[in-house]
């Protein structure tokens, strides 16, 4: 049975969602501790919008991985579209969730660096984002299957 190549897009996608369920599982915020004499506060992906996040890791392998479970016939969800709403999906979560934390007043640093070290979950998941919009970039751009 031959199978057709994984391509550039869908090998995007795939790392973007590896790296949006990994991102989900660190820390996406953190306050307190260290010097300020108050016990340190994190939360993770999980909470609040953050979830669709995660969601939508999880069905961009579902997708990747559809066409070879589903043998030699073509499938009509497995098309650059599907990548496009998976991708808005997960823009929108991740500005939920900003919005969310920043109401929340877990935006509260006392030095620049912070911003980085106290959500690496947070900034890993805005580059998972990056990386499937640049895959579904790519898929758009392939030459139609006949």
């Amino acid at each position: 049975m031959h199978r057709r190549p994984l391509g550039r897009g869908r090998t995007l996608a795939a790392i973007a969602g590896v790296l949006l369920v990994v991102a989900c599982v660190l820390p996406w915020w953190m306050v307190g501790g260290g010097d300020t004499g108050i016990t340190a506060e994190s939360g993770i992906g999980f909470e609040g919008a953050g979830i669709i996040v995660f969601l939508v890791g999880i069905i961009v392998l579902a997708l990747v991985a559809l066409p070879y479970a589903a043998g030699d016939r073509p499938l009509g969800i497995d098309r650059w579209i599907s990548f496009l709403i998976l991708s808005l999906a997960g823009w929108i979560g991740l500005a939920i969730s900003v919005i969310q934390l920043m109401t929340a007043g877990a935006f509260s640093f006392s030095e620049p660096a912070q911003v980085f070290t106290n959500g690496p979950g947070l900034w890993l998941a805005g580059i998972g984002l990056i990386v499937l919009s640049r895959a579904t970039y790519d898929m758009a751009r392939e030459p139609a299957r006949r």
